[in-house]
C-alpha cells in the first residue's frame, strides 16, 4: 500500500480518540438519549435520472414527459403504480425494475420528496432568467454540486458537511459512545467532516485493516508486534507522535469494532451481491450491534456509482434501479428482522437530477430531481413537495430541459436532522440557507 493511501485509510479511524474530555462525559451521562435513533444517507454519484424513476402516469401529464423524453421515455404500461395518499390531481408510476420500492411505499415504509436541489434563496424560472437570485455556483458541475448536497454551504466556504455538524451539536449528549457517531462504508466523505467530531471509515467486512501485520502475512503477526511496542514509546518529534496517536487510535478501534460485530447476529436477510449491497449489510450488522457500542445516535454514509447516463442509459439505468430497489428493499427487511425498523430512516442524495431532454443515447447535468426516504418513522405513501411540469420549455424548465426545484436541500437535511434530535435553535448550523425558505420542515415524520 502507497504512503498516501496508508494515510487515507487510517485517518479514518480516530473516532474513540476523537472522545470529549471528562466534564462533557459527566454532562452526557444526565441527558444521553434514551432511545436510538439512525440515518442512513445513500449517494448516487453521478446524477440519477430520478424522472425515469418516479413518472407520472395519468394520460395527460405522461404524455408531455413521453414527448419531452422521446426515446428515454418508460413505456406507460410498464410503469408500476403507486397510490399516494396526498393526490395532486396527477397520478404517478415507478420504473418497472423498482418492485421492491413499489411495494415499501405501497405499505407506507416509504415517501418520495420531490422535485429537489441545492438553492440559497427560492428560485422560480423567470427569477433565473432574469438573473434576479443568488445561485449556488457551478450549478451544473458535478464536483460542485456534490459538495452542495454534502454541505450545504451555498454561497459559503465551508469545511465541514452537515452530518458532521450534526455530530458536532449532539456531542455533549453523545460522549458516553465508544464509536463515532458518523460512520463511512464509501470512504471518507464530506458529509460526514465535523468540527470537533470525527467520522470512521469502515469497509463492507468490517475495519479496514493493516495488510502487512495479518497473520497471513510474512512475518505479520511479529510486525505487528513490534509496530504497537514502537507506538508505545516516547516520541520527540510532535508530527511523529500526532502520527503515532492516530495509529494507535486506528488499532484501538478497528479491535473494538471487531469485537462488537463478532457478537452480531447471522442475518437471515439475503443482500444483493453489489457494492451498494454489502455496505448496506455492514451497516445492518452495525447497527444490530449498537448496544455493545452505547450508540444512542448514529449516521452512515454510503454512495453507489455510474449514474452518470449520458450515453447508453436504455441499458445501464435499469440495471441501477433494479439495484438501488434490491439493496433498499433488502436493508428494511433486516431492519425488521433485527427490530430496529421503527429507528433507522433511509434517505437518497444524488449530484442533481438530469435533463429531461434525450441527447440520443441519454441525458446531461440537471437540477431539481427527486429522492426516496424509507424507514417505519416515515409517514409513507406520500409525495412531498410539489411535482415539476416535465415539459420542454415549460414553467419549470430553465433551459435544455434542466428542471428549476422547488425544495431545498436545506430544508431536506433540517427535516431529517430534527426527527435525528438537533435542537430547533440548532438546524441552521446544520442547513445555513434554512432560514431563506419558507418551509423549514417538509412534515417527513409525526410530531
Amino acid at each position: 500500500m502507497h504512503r498516501r493511501e496508508f494515510l487515507r485509510h487510517t485517518t479514518g479511524l480516530l473516532a474513540l480518540g476523537a472522545m470529549a474530555s471528562p466534564t462533557r462525559l459527566l454532562l452526557a451521562q444526565d441527558n444521553t438519549p434514551t432511545e436510538y435513533k439512525c440515518l442512513v444517507n445513500i449517494f448516487f454519484f453521478g446524477g440519477n435520472d430520478s424522472f425515469n424513476l418516479v413518472v407520472p402516469s395519468s394520460n395527460a401529464e405522461y404524455n408531455i414527459y413521453a414527448s419531452a423524453r422521446q426515446n428515454l421515455a418508460i413505456a406507460q404500461a410498464d410503469l408500476l403504480p403507486i397510490t399516494a395518499d396526498n393526490p395532486d390531481g396527477a397520478t404517478y408510476g415507478l420504473h418497472p425494475n423498482a418492485s421492491g420500492i413499489q411495494a415499501l411505499f405501497e405499505q407506507g415504509d416509504a415517501a418520495i420528496v420531490a422535485n429537489m436541489g441545492p438553492m440559497v434563496e427560492p428560485v422560480t424560472k423567470s427569477s433565473y432568467l432574469g438573473g434576479e437570485i443568488l445561485l449556488p455556483p457551478q450549478l451544473f458541475s458535478h464536483n460542485d454540486q456534490q459538495d452542495q448536497w454534502l454541505t450545504l454551504k451555498g454561497l459559503q466556504s465551508v469545511r465541514t458537511g452537515w452530518g458532521g455538524r450534526m455530530a458536532d451539536v449532539l456531542q455533549p449528549v453523545t460522549n458516553e459512545q465508544q464509536l463515532a457517531l458518523n460512520v463511512s462504508t464509501f470512504g471518507i466523505s464530506r458529509f460526514q467532516a465535523g468540527s470537533m467530531s470525527v467520522p470512521y471509515a469502515l469497509g463492507t467486512e468490517g475495519p479496514t485493516s493493516y495488510g502487512a501485520f495479518k497473520a497471513s502475512a510474512i512475518n505479520g503477526t511479529l510486525r505487528g508486534a513490534e509496530f504497537e511496542r514502537y507506538l508505545s514509546q516516547p516520541i520527540e518529534n510532535v508530527h511523529a507522535r500526532a502520527l503515532a496517536e492516530v495509529h494507535r487510535r486506528s488499532l484501538a478501534t478497528g479491535a473494538l469494532v471487531t469485537n462488537s460485530l463478532a457478537l452480531a447476529p447471522t442475518l437471515t436477510t439475503v443482500f444483493p451481491m453489489s457494492y451498494l449491497g454489502q455496505q448496506l449489510k455492514i451497516i445492518a450488522r452495525m447497527i444490530a450491534v449498537k448496544d455493545e457500542l452505547s450508540m444512542s445516535r448514529q449516521v452512515f454514509f454510503a454512495g453507489a456509482g455510474g449514474f452518470d447516463t449520458h450515453d447508453n442509459q436504455n441499458i445501464d439505468q435499469p440495471k441501477l434501479i433494479d439495484d438501488i430497489s434490491g439493496c433498499i428493499t433488502a436493508f428494511n427487511a433486516a431492519m425488521i428482522e433485527i427490530g430496529m425498523a421503527d429507528s433507522v430512516v433511509l434517505f437518497t442524495e444524488s449530484d442533481f437530477g438530469r435533463t429531461l431532454t434525450s441527447n440520443g443515447d441519454g441525458t446531461d447535468h440537471g437540477w431539481g430531481g427527486h429522492q426516496l426516504v424509507v424507514g417505519g418513522p416515515v409517514r409513507g405513501r406520500k409525495i412531498y413537495g410539489t411535482m415539476p411540469t416535465l415539459e420542454i420549455g415549460g414553467a419549470d424548465d430553465v433551459g435544455g430541459g434542466r428542471i428549476v426545484p422547488t425544495t431545498s436541500v436545506d430544508t431536506y437535511a433540517a427535516t431529517l436532522a430534527s426527527w435525528f434530535g438537533v435542537a430547533d435553535s440548532d438546524l441552521t448550523t446544520i442547513a445555513p440557507n434554512l432560514e431563506n425558505f419558507p418551509v423549514r420542515n417538509l412534515g417527513l415524520f409525526s410530531a
